[in-house]
């Protein structure tokens, strides 16, 4: 099979706003067929003004998951790429946090992507060709305190990736890993909104937790390292049209300098430093046993 043979059908999760927005609107202006989902279709009107076709889909519902790569199938073939992006960061400690949370987190972030691309690898087998591009973030790389139920699904997520590689690459079938670093849209609000406020243990801790990601994402310095979400899609065609893509791929300064400087470092200097950036203000009141 050629080349131009192969199925330009591009399914692409979690395109209401953001970076799944900005891939879509970027690979639809090139020769892909661009498939733009979302939970609710009807925040993709600029999309099929755009040229894309949309559909509904949720990654946390089988059904939906099925519907949406079924139709693609009848009309392409076969979904010949792959786009894992839809997901979200849920804050807070651990403790804090109820099962429900953290399933929702999970079901999200890995285990929709997980069944998403078991659905599409009948029909890339059988085409000889194919890419899955994951969407995880440095987040998958490294850790911020406060994070464990988001950091977990993504350190997941570069795993299941690393696996997958080994097993699909003899169909002619790329795993692509995309690691953005800070990146200006709707996630940091999204990630504050699921940070409970209260008088507990970890009433300080998710103080300091909304003071540091407020500086992280609208400091001058983050900001100068920082990119938007067509930053990610610049690198995701990229990887989409090169001959031998690689694994892994890091978008902006802030990923590559903060993922250089995880990588000399000890765990213990890595907590060091994230105690220095955390620290408590005022010592925790006891708790009655």
């Amino acid at each position: 099979m050629t080349p131009k043979d192969h199925s330009r059908a591009v399914l692409i999760t979690g395109c209401s706003s953001g970076i799944g927005h900005a891939i879509a609107l970027r690979l639809a202006k090139g020769a892909w067929k661009v498939y733009a989902t979302a939970r609710k279709p009807e925040t993709l009107k600029e999309l099929a003004d755009a040229g894309c076709r949309t559909l509904a889909l949720d990654v946390t519902d089988e059904a939906s998951m099925l519907r949406a790569v079924n139709q693609v199938e009848a009309e392409a073939g076969a979904v010949g790429v792959l786009i894992n992006n839809a997901g979200y960061g849920q804050a807070g400690a651990i403790e804090t946090l109820s099962m429900n949370l953290i399933r929702k987190q999970f079901d999200t972030n890995l285990f929709g992507p997980l069944r998403l691309t078991q659905l599409v690898l009948p029909g890339m087998r059988r085409a000889g060709w194919g890419k899955i591009v994951n969407i995880t973030s440095i987040g998958g790389k490294l850790v911020f305190p406060g994070g464990a139920a988001y950091h977990g699904s993504k350190f997941a997520l570069e795993a299941f990736s690393d696996s997958l590689r080994f097993e699909v690459r003899p169909f002619g079938i790329d795993v692509i890993v995309i690691e953005p670093g800070l990146i200006h849209s709707k996630f940091p609000d999204t990630l504050l909104a699921s940070l409970e406020t209260d008088s507990g243990p970890y009433a300080d801790f998710h103080a300091i937790m909304n003071r540091k990601t407020r500086e992280m994402y609208h400091d001058r310095l983050p900001t100068m390292l920082s990119g938007g979400p067509d930053s990610v899609a610049v690198v995701v065609e990229k990887a989409l049209n090169a001959r031998r893509p690689k694994s892994r791929y890091s978008v902006t300064a802030s990923a590559k300098l903060l993922l250089a400087v995880r990588s000399m470092m000890t765990d213990r200097g890595w907590d060091l430093v994230m105690r220095s950036q955390y620290r408590r203000e005022k010592s925790p009141k006891k708790q009655a046993k």
